[in-house]
């Protein structure tokens, strides 16, 4: 069970064992899914059209991405920024789970809400992302960093970009693209919790007898489904974001193709919609999709299963 559950009679684990099992989850799916987070981030961050009717465009597609990549890069270029990406999953995931399971039950002992509510679950899932986007959003920038630059690299190590960064930027550098990070994480992080709920409950209600014989299928196809739907729904403010966190780093890209620079959230949504049309505002939105589906689903997959590790002969019925 993600969240409080008033009726597991004791059986909700600590504080401490949601956040390992947060922080697990988040450790193995970032290895598994790093290849189309950098795919998809290349996809966002290119000003041409995603076409190969484009002769401009570097990248057109998710197959001939992946070959270019691997080309031009090697298989390591697919992990850029894994070191930053791996912090920010495992403190992401721990802050995230940790704060959705302490408001859900602050919901339950302080007010006549039901903590299982999709609503309930919503709200408290936008918070509890918001808080875990303000704990590690500095090595969200970071990683967006790596994985953006191409060859000749910019950045050497992650001490190298953090020192950089700070002495030619300045230390805001570091909250680069926050607020429509918060404003697409509210929403998108909400729908994730809420929707996965609901899905579980709808299975639970389509197939009776199966529900404790596929429990963590159950859960990997729920978290992929409410992974897809949530990112479809904010997927706008995600490249906004993407935009905004490389501001400053032209000289990286100029391989790549067209740079653009943003005074802010509104210019950013301005430009891009001048420029690139109302289907600029979805780039990268295939590779997106499928890292969503992935991500989410087995996010929520090893969360669940790393939760029963911890008792085993106390799982929860949800």
């Amino acid at each position: 069970m993600v969240g409080y559950d008033p009726k597991a009679d004791g059986r909700n684990i600590s504080s401490f064992e949601v956040a390992v099992a947060g922080s697990v989850s988040g450790l193995v799916t970032r290895v598994m899914i790093s290849p189309l987070d950098v795919i998809k981030i290349r996809f966002q961050l290119q000003i041409e059209r995603l076409s190969r009717s484009d002769p401009a465009a570097k990248y057109h597609g998710i197959l001939q991405a992946g070959r270019q990549i691997l080309q031009e890069e090697g298989p390591t270029a697919f992990w850029k920024g894994h070191v930053p990406a791996q912090l920010l999953s495992m403190g992401y995931g721990a802050v995230q789970f940790l704060s959705f399971e302490l408001l859900t039950e602050l919901v339950h002992k302080a007010t006549t809400y039901d903590a299982r509510d999709f609503s309930v679950h919503f709200v408290c899932g936008g918070l509890s992302a918001s808080a875990a986007t303000l704990a590690v959003h500095p090595v969200d920038v970071l990683r967006t960093r790596f994985a953006a630059q191409g060859e000749p690299k910019v950045y050497k190590t992650l001490r190298d970009a953090v020192v950089t960064m700070y002495r030619t930027e300045g230390p805001l550098v570091f909250y680069k693209g926050l607020n429509p990070t918060l404003i697409a994480i509210f929403p998108y992080a909400g729908f994730q919790f809420s929707f996965y709920s609901a899905l579980k409950h709808m299975h639970k209600w389509v197939l009776p007898a199966e529900g404790r014989k596929n429990e963590n299928l159950r859960n990997l196809l729920c978290g992929s489904g409410a992974g897809v739907l949530s990112k479809t729904l904010t997927y706008p403010l995600d490249l906004f974001k993407k935009r905004l966190q490389v501001g400053g780093f032209e000289r990286a890209r100029v391989t790549f193709g067209q740079v653009r620079s943003y005074r802010g959230l509104l210019d950013c949504a301005q430009q891009v919609m001048q420029e690139e049309g109302p289907t600029g505002l979805f780039k990268g939105l295939s590779p997106s999709l499928l890292k969503a589906a992935l991500s989410t689903g087995f996010v929520f997959f090893w969360y669940e299963l790393f939760c029963s590790f911890f008792h085993p002969m106390k799982k929860a019925d949800s």
